[in-house]
């Protein structure tokens, strides 16, 4: 495509049309150079850069990731995000053990592959650049990410679990059965959090995003994914989390709750994130706090694949459709 006829494409989808001197990059090595209204050129087609993604956690958006960009494909108009090769390690700590975790974007391409046309996953294609670089062309998803989604429901707890819990219960049990797809297929998602779920806007669907971590910790394949579940578990039966000192900050009676608390009751992964819900909220049924205290420092036993996770869910259904 020439210069004149990127300008043209350029202009038809966006405002303004571009001034000065058109980058084009054809090697993506040096992302950090790669800039709003930059083109990239991948696998024969053109994409406009408009910015990077940023990192949103606890509903707040963070530091920009710029090896994440926000495209438009200049073929057909649709907003993208490519996401760049950038490499990453660091420790997790989980209990008393270190679990060694890194960014690896071979994986994040290979489960592309293997999901595709399955929409509990983001979809996309793999591309190298010219330098060989393995670059992801991932579809845009338009909803609202599941952490916002329950924190921005207005009602108490008691509500929320007889009312709105069951619904959101079984999309929940929809996402581990997705993940458990994945184990199957002898992958992991690598970064399980709340917010690494999309609620699709339009068709309602409960989606996973960013496959791009993985890590070793040979003794439990499948444990950091896991516990992440369990996290989810937590967020998800609880509206939120629940930690010591949101307990302290409520007065009296929760001066009164924190007092009821054991060092059994808290979670593995987070010492001051309460796991044993039902000592707060004593109409969760025990079949599901049950579950619950899978993922607590008291644990005797814990879960070592997905399925026998789903198989306990499962059978707390009803328990939960009669409360």
């Amino acid at each position: 495509m020439t210069e004149t006829e990127l300008r043209e494409k350029v202009a038809a989808y966006t405002r303004f049309p571009p001034r000065g001197k058109l980058n084009i990059y054809a090697d993506t090595t040096e992302f950090m150079s790669i800039q709003s209204d930059d083109i990239l050129e991948l696998g024969g087609v053109y994409y406009l850069v408009r910015g990077e993604e940023v990192e949103g956690r606890f509903g707040l958006d963070g530091e920009p990731k710029y090896w994440v960009k926000r495209v438009i494909d200049l073929g057909d108009g649709c907003s993208k995000i490519i996401k760049l090769v950038f490499h990453e390690k660091f420790l997790m700590q989980l209990g008393s053990l270190q679990i060694e975790c890194f960014r690896s974007p071979l994986k994040e391409a290979r489960i592309l592959d293997k999901v595709r046309g399955d929409l509990r996953f983001m979809q996309g294609v793999n591309v190298l650049d010219s330098a060989g670089n393995q670059v992801r062309i991932i579809e845009r998803i338009q909803g609202v990410r599941y952490y916002d989604q329950i924190h921005n429901l207005q009602m108490d707890h008691e509500s929320y679990f007889h009312e709105r819990f069951p619904a959101i219960f079984d999309n929940i049990v929809g996402c581990i059965e997705a993940i458990n797809r994945l184990h199957e297929m002898g992958e992991l998602h690598g970064d399980i959090r709340n917010d690494h779920i999309l609620i699709e806007r339009e068709s309602g669907k409960y989606r996973w995003i960013d496959f791009d971590y993985t890590y070793d910790w040979a003794e439990n394949p499948y444990g950091v994914d896991l516990y992440g579940l369990g996290n989810i578990l937590l967020f998800t039966v609880g509206k939120g989390f629940h930690n010591l000192p949101d307990l302290t900050a409520c007065g009296p009676e929760g001066i009164k709750m924190r007092s009821c608390l054991e060092p059994a009751d808290m979670s593995l992964f987070f010492k001051h994130r309460i796991a044993n819900l039902q000592k707060l909220f004593p109409y969760i049924p025990d079949s599901l706090n049950f579950i619950l205290l899978h993922f607590s420092q008291g644990a005797r036993v814990f879960y070592e694949h997905t399925d026998e996770l789903l198989q306990d869910l499962r059978a707390c259904r009803l328990d939960i459709a009669s409360n």
